[in-house]
């Protein structure tokens, strides 16, 4: 017999009076075991709101509870058992630094947790603790490298620059078909959602015997999925692309890396470049 996952949401208000902690409430509230409970705050999937002010994820299991507040668990099972790749520091910059994310690793986590996040990754790296705030994103299924401010002045400031297009982008792609043999180089600008959506490319190289083409990139505008749509629309879809394009399925996953980042540094006045 084939027994389901478990998932669920629960929003739980704190009773008046209650001695109970965190981990307490929501055991009983759930009907989970403590260790569940625990292993789910820990992972970023359980949130608590007082009487006053936003949800903030709650990790400590022993957090004390006030009357008017509540709890919310957002439990998946598959999801919290899963084991996501690392992340590797490319470079530490004090005011931010920079990051390999490996494909499979989302760039921030959802209600049902953060484990499978770089940024939780990047929180838990550094001792003593640094804040982190995420500026930029990859897709999940996109590696290459990925800035994390480490103060909000650092965020702003690095934000400022993405928002004004000053930060040069770099991809590199395996596509499908023989793209050297009809455009190898140029510049694609099919609007996206109705917005001007730029992208630089050049045919590196073609393997016939996968009749693939491996191509750098370079997106002057920041539009969702924008190589990857762009690709698509051009006739030479990424290989292994989930959502775009067709006989390009790949199982060793999608072929799509930022595989650079160029600006100048606002804390530095000096241009930077991180490559892979």
């Amino acid at each position: 017999m084939i027994v389901p996952d478990v998932v669920f949401e629960m929003k739980i208000a704190v009773p008046k009076g209650t001695s109970e902690n965190a981990v307490d409430l929501l055991a009983v509230r759930t009907g989970l075991s403590k260790s569940r409970v625990k292993d789910a705050m820990n992972k970023g999937a359980v949130w608590k709101k007082k009487t006053a002010g936003s949800l903030s994820r709650l990790r400590k299991a022993t957090s004390p509870l006030s009357h008017g507040g509540y709890l919310e668990i957002y439990y998946d099972e598959k999801l919290l058992a899963l084991k996501p790749p690392a992340a590797t520091l490319v470079n530490d910059q004090h005011h931010y630094s920079v990051w390999y994310k490996p494909a499979g690793l989302m760039s921030q986590g959802t209600m049902y947790g953060d484990h499978c996040s770089l940024l939780r990754q990047a929180e838990l790296y550094f001792n003593p603790r640094r804040e982190v705030f995420l500026v930029h994103r990859l897709d999940r299924e996109t590696s290459g490298l990925i800035l994390i401010a480490h103060s909000k002045i650092a965020a702003a400031k690095l934000s400022l620059l993405f928002q004004k297009n000053l930060i040069v982008k770099k991809y590199r792609a395996e596509v499908r078909g023989n793209m050297a043999g009809k455009i190898p180089r140029g510049v694609i600008d099919y609007a996206l959602d109705g917005k001007q959506a730029i992208t630089e490319f050049e045919v590196i190289s073609y393997d016939p015997a996968k009749d693939s083409s491996m191509v750098s990139l370079i997106i002057r505008t920041g539009r969702l999925h924008q190589v990857r749509r762009h690709m698509e629309l051009a006739g030479f879809p990424v290989i292994g692309d989930p959502k775009y394009g067709k006989g390009n399925k790949n199982l060793e996953g999608m072929k799509l890396c930022a595989a650079s980042l160029s600006f100048q540094c606002p804390f530095q006045n000096k241009e930077l470049e991180f490559t892979l």
